[in-house]
């Protein structure tokens, strides 16, 4: 492909799919950081929209929601296939979902919560179980489609790669409910999204480049 061709409005597209996953880590980085009482092994990620300091991550979902549903239409444009760009842009609707359906408090989490899991869950909570777990699973798809492509256009590591990320994000997904939301699952799980974040900017950053 010519490089006229993702040149302009295309090529920002792609850009912004690029920025989406690190901003993303960066912002939870940050929070994991400075929040009190957060503990990635007890916590998911989803739990910092909770409290004085919710807006961050509520912003956090939003904005690389949005970037991501942005990259996704950038990979469309410069014909990286159809369902491969439209499950990404899935992942992105579901992390603006998850900005304006917030999960609940858990596990002591923000200060003052119980500890262990929550007795009831509010109907935005279970909400954003639901358009999370369809994020995730659009996500893995994903990774299988490009996996896919990858493979047919002779991109034998990009494929292995995308086929390996999508293997971890959905082991440790699953891992996650058998383990029943032990530190190792929590931690795992943490890991394997932001290897799939990477991926997801990677995949938008090479398709940049041709």
């Amino acid at each position: 492909m010519k490089r006229a061709e993702v040149a302009g409005p295309t090529r920002t597209l792609l850009l912004c799919g690029t920025a989406a996953g690190p901003l993303y880590i960066v912002v939870v980085v940050l929070q994991l950081l400075v929040r009190d009482g957060y503990d990635i092994g007890r916590h998911p990620a989803s739990v910092l929209s909770n409290g004085e300091l919710g807006w961050l991550q509520i912003g956090n979902f939003a904005v690389t929601g949005l970037l991501f549903v942005a990259g996704a239409a950038g990979l469309r444009r410069v014909g990286a296939g159809t369902w491969g760009p439209r499950l990404i842009g899935v992942f992105g609707a579901g992390m603006v979902a998850a900005a304006l359906f917030s999960a609940d408090p858990v596990d002591g989490f923000p200060p003052g919560t119980p500890a262990g899991p929550p007795l009831t869950v509010s109907w935005q909570g279970l909400v954003h179980f639901l358009v999370s777990g369809l994020a995730f699973l659009a996500l893995i798809a994903a990774c299988f489609v490009f996996a896919r492509r990858f493979a047919a256009e002779g991109r034998g590591g990009w494929a292995a790669f995308s086929a390996g990320v999508g293997t971890l994000f959905l082991a440790s997904w699953l891992a996650l409910f058998a383990l029943q939301g032990s530190r190792a699952g929590n931690l795992a799980l943490a890991a394997a999204i932001a290897l799939a974040l990477i991926w997801t900017s990677l995949t938008a950053v090479t398709h940049a480049r041709r």
